[in-house]
């Protein structure tokens, strides 16, 4: 086992196709690549809780806020602590910044993982392409705020890819899961170093 394990980090709204591509490098990518995302760490919070570390942008629940930071600091520090033991991680993500107040998440995360290879992952998905992934999964196409309907789908597209900054971007509308994997095996075997996660750390 490597010294020092690899992160890949998948960034992207749900129902993007993260949790595929995360399979896909479980089953091709040569190494140990634990999943360590979003949809784990949600199904380990108490329901009262709940949607935890998924929850989405809007300010919808000022009042989970200050747990929401505590928990993707607890994600991170795990990630971290698999890696520095040698185990490649891959964490599917759904990273945005717009809570009540911001909390900086993506970049406390960047200053825990500072010492070790962190692949940044932007992926994408048309927005149709969600809706549709959507409808099939939850139905519906939207969710009720305030006396209105607000697209979920949009607004979780402007926030999770803000700043938008990537060391690759893959999409799943285009891509399937094994060939994203195959591009994420490639850039992690013969790019540059990763570069994206630093730079928010900064």
């Amino acid at each position: 086992m490597a010294t020092v394990g690899r992160v890949v980090i998948l960034n992207d709204a749900p129902r993007s196709g993260k949790s595929s591509i995360a399979r896909a490098m479980q089953d091709h990518v040569p190494g140990v690549w634990l999943n360590l995302g979003v949809d784990r760490f949600k199904h380990a919070t108490p329901q009262r809780f709940q949607p935890g570390i998924g929850l989405r942008p809007g300010g919808e629940r000022p009042d989970l806020e200050p747990l929401v930071a505590t928990l993707w600091t607890a994600l991170y520090e795990s990630v971290a602590a698999h890696a520095r033991l040698g185990v490649d991680v891959v964490v599917d993500a759904v990273h945005h910044d717009d809570y009540s107040v911001p909390l900086g998440i993506l970049p406390a995360a960047a200053r825990t993982l500072h010492d070790l290879p962190v692949l940044l992952v932007g992926v994408r998905c048309p927005v149709d392409v969600v809706r549709a992934r959507r409808r099939e999964t939850w139905g519906g196409a939207g969710y009720r705020r305030e006396g209105t309907v607000v697209d979920p789908v949009e607004r979780w597209q402007r926030a999770v890819h803000t700043p938008g900054r990537y060391d690759l971007e893959v999409d799943t509308a285009l891509l399937s899961p094994d060939e994203c994997a195959d591009r994420i095996a490639h850039r992690l075997r013969y790019g540059p170093p990763p570069a994206a996660m630093r730079r928010l750390a900064d």
